[in-house]
């Protein structure tokens, strides 16, 4: 009797102390969506000539990028720069479009997106819903390109460590630097995120 009171008070102790774990984890994966603006670039197809543009379209994007973003200090700043800007972003995709020779319409709108754990580079995004700038290309129905528009991971020659500890705390710091391959919080913290949009939808 005395060793299943010791079993169970074990057990306890174990389950408490995985709770808090996955809750410090959670705040963490919480800070990084609140604070990160993601880019989302959608071909038209999944022809290598659509593909093709795709990135060309993409390059033209961050240039512009460069000179939205200076000054932003946060994530609200940066989208309401971007939100200002569109008209400029859509121009610059429509001339790369045109010097390609096609004749496709360009969607740009900034919004809520779910994203499953992805690894850009050496940093780790959890699953979440994200604020985006999605930049549709014609019908969208291609694989698309995505990264971190803010702060600016994905504009050249952005540090991806200085400009991550500028908007994030140590949770959020923690986080982004675990390896989602052995850290089985990530896939604990995606089942939830996927539970909530179903439960959303």
């Amino acid at each position: 009797m005395k060793l299943k009171k010791i079993e169970v008070a074990i057990l306890m102790a174990l389950v408490l102390t995985a709770m808090i774990q996955i809750t410090g984890f959670a705040a963490g994966c919480e800070g990084i969506k609140e604070n990160v603006l993601r880019l989302h670039v959608i071909a038209n197809s999944d022809s290598g000539e659509d593909q093709a543009l795709k990135l060309k379209v993409r390059d033209a994007i961050l240039e512009q990028g460069k000179e939205i973003f200076d000054g932003a200090k946060d994530v609200s700043e940066a989208q309401a720069k971007i939100e200002y800007s569109k008209a400029d972003l859509k121009t610059a995709a429509q001339e790369v479009i045109r010097q390609e020779g096609y004749d496709y319409d360009v969607e740009i709108d900034i919004g809520k997106e779910y994203f499953d754990t992805r690894v850009y580079d050496e940093i780790t995004l959890p699953a979440g819903e994200y604020r985006a700038v999605r930049i549709i290309i014609g019908d969208g129905n291609g694989k698309n390109w995505w990264c971190v528009m803010f702060p600016p991971l994905c504009l050249p020659g952005a540090s991806q460590t200085q400009e991550l500890d500028a908007v994030l705390d140590d949770g959020g710091i923690q986080v982004v630097k675990s390896d989602p391959q052995v850290d089985a919080r990530f896939k604990i913290v995606e089942i939830f995120e996927k539970f909530t949009k179903m439960f959303k939808s």
